[in-house]
């Protein structure tokens, strides 16, 4: 096989592995607690369901650009090997942790760790050794094969979860395979084979950067002030005292604080160092800083979407037509599937005629036709109709991959061939660090709108069902006053109401509920046409708000301007253009290459 050809097989497989465990347990964590014994429910292993979603994420946010400066210095295939062997190493881990209750599930949380790790390495390099291996010419199509990879696997994470949720224990004689061990093992095979081939195949073929120290305060820096950011953003979505969440807590205020001084400070120290990590002069690149800004935008727009996707359809929409809880995410799973299929047929595509027609109108007309589908969803009724919202993800999905290929190709078309592993670390950066931030912003929007709109619309459909009203009246307060345990009890295949139904008789005038009333309440439609109302009309501003990001994004990627390219020798190179050659653009930096535009 072609060297070229080989460096894009194992970076997409890396990609795809790094992406799909990423997202896999966003659906399946109800079958994880479920098989450790652990109640989410209970407040302190709330901290827990926290680090399982967003613990991943906030790593490899905070590692990416450290470990694409080090690449860039140390060897990119060497790092990418690295990486890949401690990924591997991080997902056996996860599949034989011996423990159970909540010291397994903290095993869980610092074994997804050691394999975020390790995906910070095959993230941050992929794009680099792509761009090494593949002419400008080749570039676009190689890139978009590899962000199917990448984007693509963190939506398939979300129907693999939810698939392999729906398979019993597996039965081998004696032994039994849980099946939340298996959702942990789809990684380990392909990760070990995966390991072995990157190290028998790939070789350094990029030009190091020479005579070059390690940025250590710029690293600090950074990784504390993001982490300080990333933390306290998360530890905002736990309740505090008396209020729904933990804005108002002393600790989440000044690990925010703290965590954007310190990255202002960091800005400063990267100005300043002769060996920075974070190269700010490559936001002097047009091409660079419109490609980078929109990916940040992007991501702040879509990261949050799949979180509300995943609550919508597991909490409210399935069991309001007779799913229960139980088999939720794996119907979760299926309904995810056009988004997956749009991004499947317009990724590889566009990919390809990014090296003919350039970057900006295929990037640009895929934020908006993703904004498009962002308005489309925020005005669906919370009861839709599977094939209108069917409709919308497909044409998100396909919004999503005309941008993702045609956007990173022309980022890293645009910087230096000695600084690509750095490129590729800040590219990702933005991308990781916009998804968890966006968890973060749309899960407090839904909260604050449902909160809003839970009181009366839920004492109407008590009264409705027939529930005496000093009854009706607790248990609408019990719902009005914790939004997020109701919302997470659905998310995590267990029907809030019966959690409600063991605490609400120890309220004072609680009147002993009739069978048939019991029953009604604990049918898998009761809760959610109880949330419906005010979730419906929280959705709709997260969606409005997510159009208005793309919207932006749409624009900024409008206004970069022409592609530059440039050879792995660090000279500038000119490819044919529709409307004829443009002048030099100018240097970014001292002692880099000049560029070209080329388009």
């Amino acid at each position: 096989m072609e060297y070229k050809w080989t460096v894009l097989s194992n970076t997409t497989l890396g990609g795809l592995l790094a992406s799909i465990d990423g997202s896999i347990l966003l659906i399946a964590l109800p079958v994880v607690f479920r098989g450790l014994g652990v109640n989410p429910f209970a407040a302190s292993n709330f901290p827990i369901l926290l680090w399982l979603l967003l613990g991943y994420g906030v790593v490899t946010a905070t590692l990416l650009v450290t470990v694409g400066r080090l690449s860039d210095m140390l060897g990119r295939a060497r790092m990418y090997n690295f990486g890949f062997a401690i990924f591997s190493t991080g997902s056996i881990l996860l599949f034989v942790e011996p423990w159970s209750g909540a010291t397994g599930a903290w095993a869980l949380v610092v074994f997804r760790l050691v394999q975020a790790v390790g995906a910070s390495f095959l993230f941050a390099n992929s794009l680099a050794l792509l761009t090494d291996a593949f002419p400008p010419g080749e570039r676009g199509k190689a890139i978009g094969v590899n962000q199917i990879a990448f984007i693509g696997g963190s939506l398939l994470g979300l129907v693999v979860g939810g698939t392999l949720a729906g398979v019993p224990d597996l039965h081998f004689g004696p032994f039994v395979l849980p099946t939340w061990r298996l959702i942990f093992l789809v990684s380990v095979p392909v990760g070990v084979a995966g390991t072995i081939w990157a190290y028998r195949s790939l070789r350094e073929t990029s030009t190091r950067a020479a005579n070059q120290k390690v940025d250590y305060l710029g690293n600090l820096s950074f990784a504390l002030g993001l982490t300080l950011l990333l933390v306290g953003i998360t530890y905002g979505l736990l309740p505090y005292g008396g209020s729904n969440m933990g804005w108002g807590s002393p600790w989440v205020i000044g690990a925010i604080l703290g965590g954007v001084a310190t990255l202002v400070a960091f800005v400063f120290i990267e100005s300043r160092v002769p060996d920075p990590m974070f190269r700010l002069s490559f936001f002097r690149i047009r091409a660079f800083a419109a490609g980078a800004t929109a990916t940040l935008l992007g991501s702040l727009a879509r990261g949050g979407m799949m979180l509300l996707l995943v609550i919508w359809f597991q909490g409210i929409w399935l069991p309001l037509h007779g799913y229960s809880f139980a088999s939720t995410p794996f119907w979760a799973g299926i309904m995810m599937m056009p988004l997956i299929a749009g991004f499947l047929v317009a990724g590889p595509l566009s990919g390809y005629l990014s090296d003919r027609r350039g970057a900006r109108t295929l990037a640009t007309t895929g934020m908006l036709l993703g904004a498009a589908a962002f308005i489309g969803l925020a005005f669906e009724p919370v009861d839709f109709a599977y094939w209108q919202v069917g409709a919308l993800l497909f044409l998100n999905g396909c919004g999503m991959g005309m941008f993702a290929a045609p956007n990173a190709s022309s980022v890293m078309s645009a910087v230096p061939a000695e600084n690509r592993g750095a490129a590729s670390g800040m590219l990702t950066t933005l991308q990781n660090a916009g998804q968890q931030l966006s968890l973060a912003i749309f899960f407090t929007v839904v909260i604050v709108g449902l909160s809003h709109g839970l009181g009366s619309g839920a004492l109407s459909v008590l009264n409705g069902a027939g529930t005496p009203a000093p009854d009706a009246n607790i248990l609408g307060q019990l719902i009005s006053a914790n939004p997020t345990g109701a919302l997470f009890g659905a998310f995590l295949g267990s029907n809030p109401m019966s959690q409600l139904l063991q605490v609400a008789p120890s309220y004072p005038g609680w009147v002993p509920l009739s069978p048939a009333t019991q029953t009604n309440l604990l049918a898998p439609h009761f809760f959610a046409a109880t949330v419906a109302p005010g979730f419906g009309s929280a959705l709709s501003e997260a969606f409005l708000f997510a159009a208005g990001l793309t919207l932006v994004a749409a624009t900024v990627s409008a206004l970069r301007g022409g592609q530059y390219f440039h050879t792995a020798t660090g000279t500038a190179s000119r490819s044919p253009s529709p409307t004829g050659p443009s002048a030099p653009a100018p240097n970014p930096s001292p002692g880099s290459a000049p560029e070209a535009k080329a388009r």
